[in-house]
């Protein structure tokens, strides 16, 4: 008797992981679609990769937004914004000869196979920690073998929000071996460039020392994040938005009192922040 799980003929994944005709129906129209409006749209026409790379990340904020929300349908529908321009990108590749969609997700699709010995070759199957590391560890074997990408954070983009990229550069070099030994010593490291910020503070130093030493600051403090298991980038959006939510009630209040922020004293905008502060917990 056959099993039902088996690879289809040619494949290395298991078959009931193998996607419904009528998905690949749908995905067959949205690529034609776009295909279409290529032709016949005069925006879409004009379009080049640089016109519309602020767009993708546009996209890919409002993608965060919706989960953030917790709204699935928000969710599906921006999802489908983002591989709108995964495609539209692809489209305007083949049209200029470079590649295709079919070459994007071969490329992919290797990549995943080659990464994931565990899942598909031969390899022990760690906890997620190994496996992130092995990821890292393949991925910097197959760099090796490219000139121009001879260090191991030549793969973090630049263009990145900066306290995600200051994590993204330190997991980089952590696996490698390039970390603390402890967060204990993560610890000491924030502390220590805590005092130099406030000395440079302290002694009326430079604009430029001043954000010099806050920039290690900060980046001392992504560093022992880490260690915590906390993402800065989601924990500083969170943080505030919190505000955000605070302050605006803060604002709400008054403005039943018939009176505004900029009106209020001191004491007053405490004691209407310590209120919101207790309503939101």
């Amino acid at each position: 008797m056959p099993d039902p799980d088996a690879s289809p003929a040619g494949k290395i994944y298991e078959s009931q992981f193998a996607e419904p005709a009528e998905r690949l129906e749908a995905y067959a129209d949205l690529a034609a679609i776009v295909k279409q409006l290529r032709r016949d749209c005069p925006w879409d026409r004009e379009q080049t990769h640089e016109s519309v790379k602020h767009l993708l990340i546009e996209e890919a904020y409002e993608v965060v937004a919706a989960i953030d929300h917790g709204d699935w349908d928000e969710l599906a529908e921006e999802l489908g914004d983002v591989l709108l321009h995964v495609l539209f990108h692809a489209v305007i590749a083949e049209e200029g000869g470079r590649f295709t969609l079919a070459d994007v997700i071969e490329a992919e699709t290797d990549k995943l196979v080659r990464r994931h010995p565990h899942v598909f070759g031969d390899a022990a199957t760690g906890d997620a920690d190994a496996v992130a590391a092995s990821w890292e560890e393949i991925k910097q074997r197959e760099k090796n073998g490219e000139a121009e990408e001879a260090s191991v954070l030549d793969g973090v983009p630049a263009q990145l929000p900066a306290l995600l990229r200051a994590q993204r550069v330190q997991e980089k070099a952590a696996g490698v071996g390039f970390e603390f030994p402890d967060r204990d010593e993560a610890w000491d490291k924030v502390q220590e460039e805590l005092g130099e910020f406030r000395e440079a503070v302290a002694d009326d130093r430079s604009p430029e020392r001043r954000q010099d030493e806050f920039g290690d600051l900060l980046f001392a403090l992504v560093n022992y994040a880490r260690y915590t298991d906390v993402t800065p980038e989601n924990a500083l959006r969170e943080t505030t938005d919190r505000f955000t939510r605070r302050f605006q009630d803060v604002e709400s209040r008054l403005s039943g009192q018939g009176t505004s922020i900029d009106e209020a004293d001191l004491a007053e905008l405490r004691r209407l922040w310590r209120d919101a502060k207790t309503r939101e917990e």
